[in-house]
């Protein structure tokens, strides 16, 4: 079962979400960078599920910085490149330290917000075998300072890469994510991306009614699950 730890980055305290597959290991290591609600019930299901096909996940709480920001817009609003880096790097530290996470076969994962998130971690930090976005918004600007964004930054992407958006959404709107894949073409990354008629934003939440399309959800998780195995072993 997920359960959180406690790290501390730069002096202050943070959760790391954590979740093992049973046994010594050493595991494959996954770093799942969160989406905007946070550490809620859909990232601990989703470190068991990941913990369930093999893999260590280390997924740390972004927003240990603003512990008394309640609102969801300005706790998003207050986030910084550079910290959300120095978070990764938090988590990337407690998987090495837990000695049971095999620092050579690495991925970065994430969803909404965290699918911007592993676009700028896959670019930021080389050390990704591979990278999975859900629906990853808002490349084109970065956060807390002049630049570059994650977008701007994906020429130093050197990980594979497999993304899942919803044709319905709006950020990214279907013109983000053509301009992405593009972009992707050519500088020659090696890349697949999936399109869903019928979802949009958060189409994996199941916490989300609204939102949330089962077949979407299973055809991606399927896909995501043999991308790991294919690049993590």
């Amino acid at each position: 079962m997920a359960q959180l730890v406690d790290v501390k980055v730069g002096g202050s305290p943070m959760r790391i979400c954590t979740a093992s597959p049973k046994g010594k290991g050493p595991f494959p290591g996954v770093l799942v960078t969160i989406h905007g609600p946070g550490l809620d019930d859909f990232e601990f299901d989703l470190a068991d599920k990941l913990a369930a096909e093999g893999f260590i996940t280390a997924a740390p709480d972004i927003f240990h910085r603003q512990p008394n920001e309640k609102d969801p817009a300005k706790r998003r609003g207050n986030l910084k490149d550079d910290e959300l880096v120095a978070d990764m790097d938090a988590g990337l530290a407690w998987l090495e330290s837990s000695g049971r996470a095999d620092m050579k076969k690495l991925a970065i994962l994430g969803h909404c917000m965290g699918g911007r998130q592993s676009y700028l971690g896959a670019c930021t930090r080389p050390v990704f075998r591979c990278c999975v976005v859900y629906y990853g918004g808002n490349l084109f600007k970065p956060w807390g300072h002049a630049g570059p964004s994650p977008f701007d930054k994906l020429a130093k992407l050197e990980a594979p890469l497999i993304a899942f958006y919803g044709n319905d959404d709006d950020n990214p709107s279907p013109a983000d994510v053509d301009r992405t894949e593009a972009e992707l073409k050519r500088l020659g990354k090696e890349h697949e991306f999936h399109r869903y008629d019928g979802a949009g934003h958060a189409f994996q939440n199941f916490l989300a009614a609204d939102k949330y399309r089962p077949d979407a959800t299973r055809d991606s998780w399927a896909r995501t699950v043999k991308f790991l195995l294919r690049h993590l072993g």
